[in-house]
């Protein structure tokens, strides 16, 4: 069974509420409880944390990475100016897909600047709550042909 982290980062915790014509009318564990029935189907756990707060959100990351097989990190506002966030993902193992309700290259030219991107594996933009779904399959799907890849050098299949 895969092990995969949710992150969301501050104001994620107001969806539902805060901009519906922007952020849509799902609230975070209306998308956290889809997650969890499509990771069953997957054979996957999923464990959801969210914070206001970047120093929580590393510490989480830090505390956490090492036992999960990828994460999937909404970060919001932090996506386009917190380098400390950008660091602690570079140091994880696991791959990392990032996900944004909203398309931010749509927006405000502040937003379009990601520093997390480059150190994710994959990036879904604007596909609302839906980009969680697809940052999850897309991750399984990684992880299980990375192990495959990895099982089949071993064997000399390869």
């Amino acid at each position: 069974m895969l092990n995969i982290l949710v992150i969301n980062g501050p104001n994620l915790n107001t969806l539902g509420m805060r901009e519906p014509a922007i952020y849509g009318t799902v609230t975070l564990s209306q998308i956290v409880a889809t997650l969890q029935r499509r990771g069953e189907e997957l054979d996957a756990t999923i464990e959801s944390f969210q914070s206001n707060h970047e120093g929580a959100l590393i510490d989480f990351i830090q505390q956490h990475a090492g036992q999960s097989d990828g994460i999937i990190i909404n970060a919001g506002a932090l996506t386009h100016y917190s380098i400390a966030l950008r660091d602690t993902l570079a140091a994880v193992k696991a791959p990392v897909i990032e996900v944004h309700l909203s398309n931010i290259y749509a927006r405000e030219a502040f937003r379009h600047q990601s520093l997390i991107a480059a150190v994710c594996q994959g990036h879904i933009v604007g596909m609302g709550w839906r980009g969680y779904l697809l940052a999850l399959e897309g991750l399984v799907d990684h992880i299980r042909e990375q192990l495959n890849t990895q099982i089949d050098v071993k064997e000399g299949n390869v």
